[in-house]
């Protein structure tokens, strides 16, 4: 019975996250004419889709939107563990005061540092440019303390048989330790994707023509304001094409995320 239930709520929370998407896909295939109004009369075409690709030029901020997004994901998984494992095993001195200060860094609200961090970025003379798009996202506290709590749970075991082995602590590191974190650097990845991805305010903020502009950015071109009118169609259209990537990359980080590369490892 108790068994039942489950399937029940997982069932309907599942219903629950897919018809939005499946009615913003039904948009998508509809054109601006009743789609609140009458169902019953909307044609299904893939007119919208085409619009898209000839209203914004969609490929640019796609591969915009994919450069930044894979680059900082690949920065804050190298910087997160690096320094994760590093506060996790190497002690030195004033670790602990500098980890705490990473951690208040995660209190303070992204849009409190919008504006030093744009009058930074104009002073390196990076406003406009993929270092602008990028580097900031390079570095976060939440990597930074997922990692370390991660590599505090890692094997002593293994770190021992290791220097056993002749492993100075690099070796161990990315021999290792890096292995054994698969589940957490996947998580990791997903998360610093998808979050980089959809970002808007920055991108925004920071770039000012369409050769840098994400593609998220680039949905607000079908949004109109109160004197014009919204096209939905497009708006859905190019949503769907926004979609894509971040399913990919769940599907493939899926399997990392529910391995334990440390299961065996160890005997007790």
């Amino acid at each position: 019975m108790k068994k039942t239930l489950m399937y029940i709520i997982l069932i309907l929370l599942a219903i629950s996250l897919i018809l939005p998407f499946f009615i913003m896909f039904l948009i998508s295939l509809s054109g601006n004419e009743n789609i609140f109004t009458d169902y019953k009369n909307i044609n299904l075409t893939f007119f919208s889709y085409k619009n898209v690709f000839h209203s914004i030029p969609i490929v640019k901020y796609f591969l915009n939107s994919l450069i930044v997004a894979l680059l900082a994901t690949i920065g804050q998984v190298v910087v997160s563990a690096l320094a994760g494992y590093g506060f996790a095993r190497l002690k030195f001195k004033g670790s602990d005061a500098l980890f705490f200060i990473i951690v208040l860094t995660m209190m303070v609200p992204s849009q409190v540092n919008i504006v030093p961090l744009f009058y930074l970025m104009s002073k390196l003379h990076w406003i406009n440019t993929y270092q602008a798009l990028i580097v900031p996202a390079i570095f976060g506290g939440f990597g930074v303390f997922m990692m370390r709590q991660y590599f505090l749970s890692f094997s002593k075991d293994l770190e021992d048989a290791s220097k056993l082995d002749g492993c100075n602590p690099w070796q161990t590191f990315y021999k290792v330790a890096i292995p054994c974190a698969v589940p957490a650097i996947a998580t990791l990845a997903v998360f610093t994707f998808v979050t980089t991805w959809n970002s808007f305010m920055w991108p925004l903020i920071v770039t000012n023509t369409d050769n840098m502009r994400t593609l998220a950015v680039g949905l607000t071109i079908f949004k109109g304001s109160f004197r014009e009118i919204t096209m939905w169609g497009e708006l859905m259209a190019c949503s769907c094409i926004c979609s894509i990537p971040v399913i990919i990359v769940f599907l493939i980080g899926k399997k990392y995320l529910i391995n334990n590369p440390q299961a065996g490892a160890i005997k007790e």
